[in-house]
């Protein structure tokens, strides 16, 4: 191994450049080479689902160019380069023909979509927003266009039908699921949701999927399972993502449904690391900004100083649907106990409380969404 070889940080998201400016607000000097497939545009990807309600264009949700980022973090930036191996013994990272040595490694790569395999000649018209560039397509492709079809209704689906709408959008919602959001939300919570999303004109299409897609003049036409039709312009496809593992697995790293990695980011090979939509941080894959903040700190601080275990607080997670201001702290997978509800129309107060009466996890909705910070004070941590 190359001693005088940079960090490599493979992925220009929330994560890696999170990453870059935890490492240059400790270490100015430490060269740093990052890696990306897309443009290297920096950007928070959760205002991807806020662009008609903030007025923005695609261009105008990014928050600084590929050079600006060069410029202010002092590192070299790899655009439009495809990894297509690692070379853990040779700490080298493949590039095609090319090899790039590493004295670390940081995997940062993020998750890819999961794409319905769906009978009809419309997919064209499908898209499945993952990133900027993703997002320009569909705003491009949206130009003149009025109606919008979203399959999925969890986290992501029910936002951008919020922001749709905002943009005076026609949204029609298909998914198998008999409630919004259901692994993240309890009944109460997603009825509250769902009456706000209705309340803006969002149709429902619950307990059934597409089974075809076919081309009908400008737009598709959508046959669901349970023998309906549907005209859209567009279909946008947010079914859930699916870390990406598989250059990593090929590498002989571990990986389970994420890459594997302790509290100190630590992959099962040396100087080798994960973090953000691609990592299973010590059990736990969280698709969301606040623990993804708390990795990167961690990581930056092993990295150039002293190995640093991350410790996740209590991580309330913000649901972007303006209609129905909602936060939800999902109690933890194996707790045992129940929901305690309060309701009032929209607003919600719910409870995960052990038999004990502890509160493990809570959501809260319209009203009772103020009350998140303090609630969130009163759940154990996820682990300190």
């Amino acid at each position: 191994m190359n001693a005088d070889a940079p960090i490599v940080i493979v992925g220009t998201g929330l994560s890696g450049y999170s990453l870059a400016k935890e490492i240059r607000k400790q270490d100015k000097d430490t060269p740093i080479v990052m890696v990306t497939a897309d443009d290297g545009y920096s950007y928070s990807k959760p205002m991807l689902s806020t662009g008609f309600t903030k007025g923005k264009e695609a261009d105008e949700l990014a928050q600084a160019s590929a050079e600006a980022m060069v410029e202010q973090l002092n590192l070299q930036l790899r655009t439009y380069t495809t990894v297509t191996g690692i070379d853990p013994d040779a700490h080298e990272l493949v590039l095609g023909d090319e090899r790039l040595g590493y004295s670390k490694l940081v995997l940062a790569w993020g998750a890819d979509v999961i794409r319905l395999s769906i009978a009809g000649d419309g997919h064209e018209r499908v898209f499945s927003i993952n990133d900027l560039m993703d997002y320009r397509a569909f705003r491009k492709a949206l130009k003149g266009k009025k109606r919008v079809a979203i399959m999925g209704a969890g986290l992501i689906g029910c936002e951008f039908a919020n922001d749709l709408r905002n943009g005076d959008v026609d949204v029609d919602v298909i998914a198998p699921s008999d409630a919004l959001m259901p692994g993240l939300l309890p009944p109460a919570a997603a009825a509250a949701v769902r009456d706000g999303l209705e309340g803006l004109g969002v149709r429902f299409h619950l307990e059934t999927v597409v089974e075809h897609i076919a081309n009908s003049g400008e737009g598709v036409r959508l046959t669901l399972a349970n023998g309906e039709e549907l005209d859209s312009d567009l279909v946008i496809s947010a079914v859930g993502l699916r870390p990406r593992t598989e250059l990593a697995a090929a590498a002989g790293l571990e990986t389970q449904r994420g890459i594997v990695v302790n509290r100190a980011l630590e992959t099962s090979m040396p100087d080798i690391y994960a973090l953000g939509d691609c990592a299973e941080v010590d059990g736990h894959v969280l698709l969301y900004v606040l623990p993804l903040m708390a990795c990167a700190r961690a990581l930056a601080k092993t990295l150039v100083s002293e190995r640093t275990e991350v410790k996740y607080g209590t991580m309330p997670v913000m649901v972007k649907t303006p209609c129905c201001p909602t936060a939800v702290c999902p109690p933890p997978a194996n707790a045992s106990g129940n929901w305690e509800v309060d309701a009032d129309g929209q607003d919600v107060r719910a409870l995960f409380k052990s038999e004990s009466g502890e509160v493990l996890g809570f959501a809260v909705t319209g009203g009772y969404a103020m009350e998140k910070q303090a609630l969130s004070k009163e759940v154990p941590p996820i682990h300190n």
